[in-house]
């Protein structure tokens, strides 16, 4: 990926994070269906190219409505924290009275205040697990699902690290596993340095270090415990970036944000044995295997009745992939963006990614999110 340092806002909650700007990414053009004034048109396809200026102007072109008053909270995940940060942002430029504070705690922590009826939205970096569904079940916290863009979870190492030219899964698998326990580089690979490998990953509460288990050590084995682990990715960055002989993971928007001291690690796709960069056009196009992955946001269908809440979610997804891009993330196909204003218009609940008998439904994210795989309380 382009070495592109994004510009910086400082945060109270999670530190320095990427900020709107522009970057082109390539991926798909946003349209609105919804009632802002600000709703332009879709004229492109997905993977077309970058959005065109007057689409990525149309954010700058605005009338303030003082009559809209509110506060929507908004926790979870902290890769999408940047998505989640920009749409409040923004939303507030137009809508003053409206007070939007967007956490990161994690996507676990975020389910679970979530479920506890303390949050409006749930930001995610997967899909709603079985145990969470079933706890929002049982507290009646009907939800709807909407997917907000793509993300590659991310490999880096220090940006002096001559030696890591790609990872395969199953070097991912020495590395991180407590099967696997590797102690220095030369355990990974004949012929890298006998020094110690030193691991920084995300939180067990996070959305990210539940995709990374699935992936690397599967349903029966774990990730080694001895890991230094953090939910802000801000911490991750620090640690990889001063230590020259780490390894970490996150999404790639903390790592285009960073990308002048940490280098991105290609990785080998199992399928076609070739080693992939997280690249806009790889994770939109699932090249970049096993590690491109949908994000979302959940929404109490209880709270959508609230005009705050419906107007913000509204404005959120008529603008995610514009706010995606900007964010380091990939824009989805537009088809998804239109389905899921549907289901929020509709206050259509449940999720895509469980069957009816709880067991979890994957694929891609145009197959999945489907009425007809759509499973409610």
């Amino acid at each position: 990926m382009t070495n592109r340092a994004l510009p910086f806002i400082v945060s109270s909650r999670t530190g320095l994070l990427p900020k709107l700007a522009a970057i082109g990414l390539c991926c798909s053009l946003w349209g609105c269906n919804g009632t802002d004034s600000t709703a332009g048109k879709n004229t492109g396809a997905a993977g077309s190219g970058s959005a065109p200026a007057s689409d990525a102007a149309d954010l700058e072109k605005f009338e303030v409505n003082t009559e809209l008053q509110g506060k929507v909270l908004v926790d979870g995940s902290s890769t999408v924290f940047p998505i989640s940060e920009a749409a409040a942002s923004e939303f507030a430029k137009r809508y003053p009275n409206v007070n939007i504070p967007v956490g990161s705690s994690g996507t676990g922590n975020g389910f679970e205040r979530f479920i506890t009826g303390q949050i409006e939205v749930s930001d995610a970096s997967r899909p709603i697990k079985q145990d969470e569904f079933l706890k929002a079940k049982e507290a009646g916290v009907d939800f709807v699902e909407v997917p907000v863009a793509y993300d590659g979870l991310t490999i880096v190492v220090h940006k002096a690290n001559t030696w890591v030219d790609q990872l395969t899964v199953d070097e991912l698998k020495k590395i991180f596993t407590e099967q696997g326990m590797a102690k220095n580089w030369s355990d990974v690979r004949a012929g890298w340095p006998e020094n110690p490998i030193q691991i920084f990953a995300p939180g067990t509460a996070s959305g990210t270090f539940d995709y990374f288990k699935e992936v690397v050590a599967g349903k029966e084995g774990e990730l080694r415990s001895d890991m230094s682990t953090s939910e802000d990715d801000n911490v991750l960055v620090t640690g990889v970036s001063g230590s020259p002989h780490s390894i970490g993971f996150f999404g790639v928007a903390y790592f285009e944000a960073n990308s002048d001291k940490l280098k991105a690690v290609p990785i080998v796709n199992p399928k076609t044995s070739s080693a992939v960069m997280p690249t806009p056009a790889n994770i939109e196009s699932g090249e970049y295997s096993p590690f491109s992955r949908p994000l979302f946001i959940y929404v109490a269908a209880s709270k959508m009745g609230r005009p705050d809440v419906k107007r913000f979610v509204q404005f959120y997804v008529e603008h995610a992939a514009t706010l995606a891009q900007q964010t380091g993330y990939v824009a989805l196909p537009q088809e998804i963006y239109d389905r899921a204003l549907k289901n929020i218009k509709a206050k259509a609940t449940g999720t895509h990614y469980l069957t009816a008998e709880g067991e979890k439904r994957s694929g891609s994210v145009m197959d999945v999110f489907q009425d007809a795989n759509r499973t409610s309380f």
